[in-house]
């Protein structure tokens, strides 16, 4: 079984600020999530290290994790592979989580289906031919004008828009954020040994205490 991801994370001895603290040799233990690990460029940016999987109902990091790779400690594999950061902003949300963000955003039921823009339905001729794709955020009224080689004449389209709600535009970033890369399993180990390599601090530093800590210098002014 994998590591969790903070168990690679380094530590970091900061220099404490809490309320009364005045020795200077008082220091508080924190991760340094300013380090953060990453999938080597070579593998990220190929898309045939990955495979796509979309993320069903309620599912969580951990969960995908469990099912692709039997190891739900590697949630962070999952995440580094769809470069998200944040899941609170960035992993689609529970259909709970969901409910309550839109009440919070749009503070009531008429809001939430009220219209947030309209988008086009495609346009063909009469041979066929694409004239205007469909999806593209036009007005309500939105027409147009084009020569139909079929019909030999100038042709208007009307009513060629839909409407779309404030949840209806909800819904469709949430099912965007479905649509996630996972790394194929042959690869997980490579990416293991390099987040053992890449995470420890290297020696040097006047700042290095060990592989997985360094000390913060102490800047205050004591009055």
């Amino acid at each position: 079984m994998a590591k969790k991801y903070f168990r690679y994370v380094p530590d970091f001895d900061y220099v404490s600020r809490l309320p009364g603290t005045k020795n200077i040799n008082d220091y508080v233990e924190v991760k340094n999530l300013f380090r953060r690990g990453r999938i080597r460029p070579d593998i990220f940016d190929d898309l045939q290290f990955f495979n796509k999987y979309k993320v069903i109902g309620d599912e969580r990091p951990d969960e995908v994790a469990y099912k692709i790779y039997n190891d739900e400690n590697l949630d962070w594999l999952v995440m580094l592979s769809n470069n998200i950061v944040n899941p609170e902003n960035e992993w689609p949300l529970s259909q709970q989580s969901f409910d309550n963000y839109l009440v919070n955003k749009y503070g009531s039921e008429d809001n939430i289906y009220a219209v947030h823009h309209y988008e086009t339905r495609e346009v063909r001729d009469s041979l066929g031919n694409l004239i205007f794709p469909a999806g593209k955020e036009v007005s309500r009224n939105f027409s147009i004008t084009y020569f139909d080689r079929g019909l030999g004449t100038e042709t208007i389209s009307t009513q060629i828009t839909d409407e779309y709600t404030n949840w209806d535009y909800e819904s469709k970033l949430q099912d965007d954020r479905r649509n996630i890369y996972v790394l194929k399993n042959f690869y997980v180990g490579l990416i293991i040994d390099d987040m053992e390599n890449i995470m420890p601090y290297p020696s040097g530093s006047s700042q290095y205490e060990s592989p997985s800590r360094v000390k913060g210098d102490d800047i205050r002014l004591f009055q």
